[in-house]
């Protein structure tokens, strides 16, 4: 993917005003009518097939696909009114307490360009790597924020373990065997148990950027809080960039998505390789019982992963899914029961990535597992930012710099399904 920048325009955005509990609560409701509408859409659909020999009518497939976008809409819309309405405003807590040295150094770099400052900030608190020619540190507080919304608006981030690291590489050892045990009485003999396999992860961490412009009179603008608009100007081009690395990335100056590794058939699964169901009809589900293929792909998983596990798809995967019915006549995907929960299919929470694959020939479309143990995203400590008031005048650009890796650390966590014969 393209690393995300923001074009300068003449003046910066307004702040979004944080929306109140009526409005989140309204959001939801409205979302919830239109799952209903969508129902009942769906029910008129699935009867004019079972009636008619010539299959569905056109304008009740328009519909279907009408009411579809608007759930999409209506749920983008609440998640971003909940992301809102959740968000402290940073440096607020700290009135009346006095600026850190830290704060103070960065706000003057980054509003007037005096790197005196953070200078003899770094070099007093002996900063690993300190470069003004690769920028300065942010402030603990404004790369804790930034973390933290990440984690709200990037999916596999979301549900996946994380760890931070100081060093470029994060080694994990990893027993794909485990020791032999057993059970021995109080005097009996311990035989010497056999020797674990090991294998050694290896999760570099790689550079991300983004590179928000400003203009002179915000940075002029005392009121603005410079911590805040940076971990807004950052938030969406990282979570676009590594969203999408996450799911499908190659380890080329990116972490390594899981759909990059080789998937084979679940009877056939081995370490080093994720599992897949197939649902045996290629580029779609199976013409009947087509839920058959999502309670596979549930008793693929583990009973020990199970308990965690989370669906992983994109929208149009979620909207054919959206149709889908037990033997008695319920839906398979249920809407979130309140404002800031997840939509569920079978019971199991539902992501959305948009980065996963449509439904296509022999598409690994869906992802079901405990990305928590599967999938580990990898921070390496500090975020930083560099100045540049040259390259773009009248504009003043911020190149924003963090490193990030990831990788699957456990392949048995994570299943697939794919849309083919066999």
């Amino acid at each position: 993917m393209t690393p995300a920048t923001h074009a300068p325009a003449p003046e910066q955005k307004a702040a979004q005003k944080v929306p109140t509990s009526t409005e989140v609560v309204e959001a939801f409701d409205e979302f919830m009518r239109s799952f209903e509408a969508f129902k009942a859409a769906n029910d008129e659909r699935i009867a004019e097939i079972e009636s008619r020999v010539g299959g569905t009518d056109v304008m009740t497939e328009e519909k279907m696909v009408r009411i579809n976008r608007a759930l999409d809409d209506q749920k983008r819309r609440l998640d971003d009114l909940l992301v809102r309405h959740k968000r402290p405003g940073l440096g607020g807590s700290r009135a009346g307490f006095g600026i850190s040295e830290h704060k103070s150094a960065f706000d003057a770099y980054i509003r007037r360009g005096a790197e005196d400052g953070m200078r003899r900030f770094e070099q007093k608190a002996l900063s690993i790597g300190s470069d003004p020619d690769g920028g300065y540190l942010v402030p603990e507080e404004t790369e804790t924020e930034i973390g933290r919304r990440l984690a709200q608006i990037s999916p596999i981030r979301a549900i996946s373990g994380i760890r931070q690291v100081s060093s470029s590489v994060y080694k994990k050892p990893f027993s794909t065997t485990g020791p032999a045990v057993g059970w021995v009485g109080e005097t009996d003999a311990r035989p010497q148990t056999a020797t674990p396999t090991i294998a050694e992860l290896q999760f570099p961490a790689m550079e991300l950027y983004a590179m928000p412009a400003a203009t002179a009179s915000l940075l002029d603008d005392s009121a603005v809080n410079i911590d805040e608009w940076i971990a807004d100007e950052v938030q969406v081009a990282f979570a676009e960039q590594e969203g999408a690395a996450f799911v499908t990335g190659d380890g080329a100056n990116k972490p390594t998505g899981f759909l990059n590794y080789t998937a084979i058939a679940e009877s056939s699964w081995s370490w080093g390789n994720l599992g897949y169901v197939a649902t045996g009809s290629d580029g779609a589900f199976p013409a009947s019982d087509a839920s058959d293929v999502l309670v596979d792909m549930i008793y693929a998983l583990k009973a020990g992963y199970r308990q965690n596990a989370h669906w992983v798809m994109n929208r149009r995967t979620q909207a054919e899914i959206r149709k889908l019915k037990d033997a008695d006549g319920n839906y398979l995907w249920q809407p979130p029961a309140t404002a800031g929960a997840a939509a569920t299919l079978m019971n199991f929470p539902l992501v959305e990535a948009e980065d996963m694959p449509d439904i296509g020939s022999d598409s690994l479309s869906v992802a079901f597992g405990d990305f928590g143990r599967g999938y580990l995203v990898v921070d390496r400590v500090g975020v930083r930012v560099l100045r540049d008031p040259y390259s773009a005048k009248p504009y003043v650009l911020f190149y924003t710099t963090k490193r990030v890796g990831g990788g699957v650390q456990d392949f048995d966590a994570i299943k697939l399904l794919k849309f083919g014969v066999s």
